[in-house]
């Protein structure tokens, strides 16, 4: 089965992002056919600089790579070394209705936010569409507030293949549990918008400082803790074994265990998970020609499947 996933280089990558799309992707490269992207057309919506954008974009690449992303496995690229998909976004506006665009829930909720609603912001959906309908994907890992995109990607397929003939497949979604339970430093979901963020290869000593002043309630040492109700605790289930969130449940239940002594025992967790992959990452930093191939040579097999597409598409439409 041929899986597409894509990752916005909007900022620094967190763990709830890990959790909730690398990991996951990353997994699925021993089992799927896996087409992985950096969509960094789409952050265009949220950035502005250049510098930044080359930034987070190489940052995206670099932290997949250390994380396990094998280059042999899953194509990645960049979206921008993609150019039909532009091309594509065109061709499949000629069949979207405004209306569906109006239905949005992120578009919607970013109005509602008082965030400038650009053309771009409000075409959002049809270049999602292209992005999933270039490659021929069977597959498209969502999570459950972004079923609606897969849906109206669908919705457009569906509308192309009636006007101009059976061009596209029409992917099923791969829904993934649900990361908003996932607490930044302040106990709210994890998001850049809060700026309560543990990114996954921070600087050692800022990132321990941020977890050592993860909030929690005010009790003393020696009382009794809720380990249900300790973000700390939802943190170190990510990391820790069972037998060692086991041990830290029991602390909390029985007093004389301190939040400082569980956010210390997150930090040790934390580091253990990430340091082979920062090493890695440090050597990566070190050899950017390398992954500068990786995403070229990925965007030559992505290419090479989406002519195919294009051809098909073009044809349809009576482009050629």
């Amino acid at each position: 089965m041929r899986v597409l996933s894509g990752i916005q280089p909007s900022g620094k990558l967190h763990i709830g992002n890990y959790f909730g799309m690398m990991k996951p992707a990353l997994a699925l490269q021993e089992e799927h056919e896996v087409f992985l992207f950096i969509a960094n057309y789409h952050a265009l919506t949220s950035i502005s600089s250049a510098d930044e954008l080359r930034e987070h974009t190489r940052d995206v690449a670099l932290d997949f790579l250390a994380c396990g992303l094998d280059p042999e496995k899953t194509v990645f690229y960049r979206q921008s070394d993609v150019p039909e998909v532009n091309e594509l976004t065109w061709m499949l506006s000629t069949v979207t209705q405004k209306a569906l665009m109006e239905r949005a829930h992120s578009y919607k909720d970013k109005i509602a936010k008082g965030i400038d609603p650009s053309l771009s912001l409000f075409t959002y959906p049809v270049l999602m569409a292209a992005d999933i309908l270039c490659v021929n994907s069977d597959i498209v890992p969502v999570g459950k507030d972004q079923k609606q995109h897969l849906e109206m990607t669908r919705d457009i397929a569906q509308r192309f293949n009636n006007k101009f003939g059976e061009v596209f497949k029409l992917p099923e979604p791969m829904i993934q549990e649900d990361v908003s339970v996932i607490p930044g430093t302040d106990g709210e979901k994890m998001s850049k918008s809060y700026n309560n963020l543990i990114e996954i290869f921070g600087p050692v000593k800022p990132t321990r400082k941020k977890i050592m002043k993860i909030v929690t309630d005010s009790k003393d040492l020696e009382e009794a803790k809720d380990p249900d109700a300790c973000n700390v605790v939802r943190l170190y289930k990510l990391f820790a074994s069972d037998a060692e969130v086991a041990e830290m449940e029991k602390n909390y239940r029985a007093g004389g265990y301190g939040y400082g002594t569980a956010k210390k025992a997150l930090a040790e967790a934390f580091e253990a998970h990430f340091s082979p992959m920062r090493a890695k990452r440090e050597e990566l930093e070190n050899n950017l020609d390398y992954v500068e191939q990786v995403l070229s040579r990925g965007a030559e097999k992505a290419r090479a499947e989406i002519t195919q597409v294009m051809d098909a598409a073009r044809k349809a439409m009576g482009l050629v």
